[in-house]
């Protein structure tokens, strides 16, 4: 019998573009679309649908677009037979999975990562930090190089994706210097990414601190379904834990590779990630290689999983 665990997509897996199927064919989407828009003050169903990407690239406006966009696509499956067992999203996608499991409603939810992406990007000056993920090193020499090159400025491991794979992020010059120690200990690739904010690291914790007052303002459910946490890969239910596991979120590395064995753990079996993109189904294949992974981001993908399921 298979046991299903949904994901949610982090920074990165934005395009121009998504969410359009969804948007043409289904009133309610269009209204959740709408919904946004009046609170963001700003047309996100436009932004995503035709850019620019200059504008989607940037974290505020990233963060929103894909909550919004995600959740668009969580509901074709929030009415149909998959249920899941857990929850979890990297990054950004922790929200997306909060307002799933039943955590928060959409519309703070939107307001919230909005300001988040806002406090990340006033957290460092513009241009100053570097985002680059390393392959074929272990985590203990990622950690190492890290350390060496922090003799020139804040650099650390901000994701542990999958077996080999990690991201590292801080100041630029701190960053570049990891990346040339990386290459001479033997990784395979180091590549920068387009992300605007060194997030994960110790340079978010200002941010951080502004998020909390933000998140203790709100109203939080205990979740109807465990969310699996970026920061411990830990399976919450109260909202307690969920609302001080966000703050520290921020400064802390995405423990994603652990998080999916934690669910391994749990008995999934499934693992359907939804909204756009396929970056978690890759890593999930890695780190589980004999797991089921689907994507869900418009009606075509949403009846293949059917198909499969019936």
């Amino acid at each position: 019998m298979p046991v299903f665990g949904f994901l949610f997509p982090g920074q990165g897996s934005q395009s121009i573009g998504m969410g359009k199927p969804l948007f043409d064919s289904s009133p309610s989407v269009q209204a959740l679309y709408k919904e946004a828009a009046d609170i963001l003050g700003y047309d996100v169903g436009g932004l995503c649908f035709e850019g620019p990407s200059e504008q989607l690239n940037q974290t505020e406006y990233t963060q929103p677009a894909l909550l919004v966009t995600s959740l668009a696509a969580f509901q074709l499956v929030r009415e149909g037979p998959l249920f899941p067992a857990a929850v979890a999203g990297h990054s950004l996608g922790e929200y997306t999975a909060l307002v799933a499991a039943g955590a928060l409603e959409f519309r703070e939810a939107v307001n919230l990562v909005q300001k988040r992406g806002r406090y990340m990007a006033e957290a460092v000056a513009p241009g100053s930090g570097l985002v680059a993920a390393i392959l074929g090193l272990s985590e203990k020499d990622v950690r190492s190089v890290c350390q060496e090159a922090g003799s020139v400025g804040v650099v650390a491991p901000a994701n542990f994706n999958s077996p080999g794979q990690t991201v590292i992020a801080g100041e630029k010059a701190a960053v570049e210097h990891a990346a040339e120690l990386a290459k001479a200990r033997g990784a395979k690739r180091v590549m920068p990414l387009p992300v605007s904010v060194p997030v994960h690291t110790p340079l978010m914790q200002v941010a951080a601190d502004r998020l909390k007052k933000d998140i203790d303002s709100l109203k939080w459910s205990d979740l109807n379904v465990p969310l699996v946490n970026n920061v411990e890969a830990k399976a919450l239910v109260s909202a307690g834990e969920v609302r001080e596991s966000l703050v520290r979120q921020l400064p802390s590395p995405v423990r994603w590779q652990e998080t999916i064995q934690a669910m391994a753990l749990m008995g999934i079996t499934h693992f359907v990630e939804i909204g756009p993109g396929k970056v978690l189904t890759g890593l999930v294949k890695r780190i589980v290689p004999e797991a089921t992974t689907w994507n869900v981001m418009d009606q075509e993908s949403y009846a293949h999983v059917l198909s499969h399921c019936s």
